[in-house]
């Protein structure tokens, strides 16, 4: 019971990392709100999560101010407050920069970077007032190095992990702990998708496993107990890190 008492929202917590981790969270005691875009997926989601605590879904596109804000605003309404934020909305698109167009460039910022920004910023003072908490930012390793065919992913993740740097900073004072996870491939449904649409799909996923030295993908309940790490009390002196999941990936 690590997260007894406390309060998390995860964004994008219908499927893949963040629902494992709203599941994770659950069993260690805390009371969970996730949010996404298809309330179908919602209402799927926490058929399953209410098996395990008290869980809400909030219908909602991270990139939108009132969104970001109502998420927020809904899990204080229906809590009390809010301790753990857990920013994991975020979509990929795989082209390089002449074949993307400005739209998808912008969709991409916009949820992946610009979301991680506004949910934050909402949550904040909630977590000021409980006397502190714990920001955990979804990056990737292409927040770390380039990945070819995917410039604005790896711009978007980029930017999460200086942001979590540079917020872990500025609200040290106030006992906000500002962390990123920054995994390699994972067994999600938007890797999934990927696989299909690619030419070869089976090569893929044997390349896909390949690349990582421990020698396959990751699984979303190793990112969801990284996560939890940096989420409880036993990372009680750790801010502003870029904690790697990812199988070796980014050590070669």
């Amino acid at each position: 019971m690590k997260l007894k008492g406390k309060v998390a929202l995860v964004t994008g917590g219908t499927e893949g990392i963040g629902f494992a981790t709203a599941g994770l969270f659950l069993e260690e005691g805390a009371k969970v709100v996730i949010s996404g875009r298809s309330a179908e997926k919602g209402a799927k989601a926490v058929a399953e999560l209410e098996k395990l605590g008290d869980v809400l879904f909030v219908e909602g596109d991270v990139s939108k101010a009132d969104d970001a804000s109502g998420m927020v605003e809904s899990t204080v309404t229906r809590f009390g407050g809010i301790d753990i934020v857990f920013n994991n909305a975020g979509i990929y698109i795989e082209k390089t920069a002449e074949d993307m167009s400005e739209e998808e460039w912008d969709r991409l910022i916009d949820i992946n970077l610009k979301g991680t920004f506004l949910v934050s910023k909402y949550a904040v003072p909630h977590l000021r007032v409980r006397g502190g908490g714990a920001i955990v930012n979804n990056s990737s390793d292409a927040g770390l190095v380039g990945n070819r065919s995917c410039p604005a992913y790896c711009a978007s993740k980029g930017g999460v992990t200086v942001m979590t740097k540079a917020m872990a900073l500025d609200y040290a004072k106030d006992n906000i702990r500002v962390n990123c996870v920054n995994p390699g491939v994972v067994d999600t449904p938007m890797v999934a998708r990927e696989v299909r649409l690619s030419s070869d799909p089976s090569r893929c996923m044997i390349q896909m496993d390949m690349d990582h030295p421990l020698g396959r993908i990751g699984r979303p309940e190793e990112i969801a107990k990284a996560v939890l790490f940096l989420a409880s009390n036993e990372s009680s002196f750790v801010t502003g890190t870029a904690l790697s999941v990812d199988g070796g990936l980014t050590a070669q």
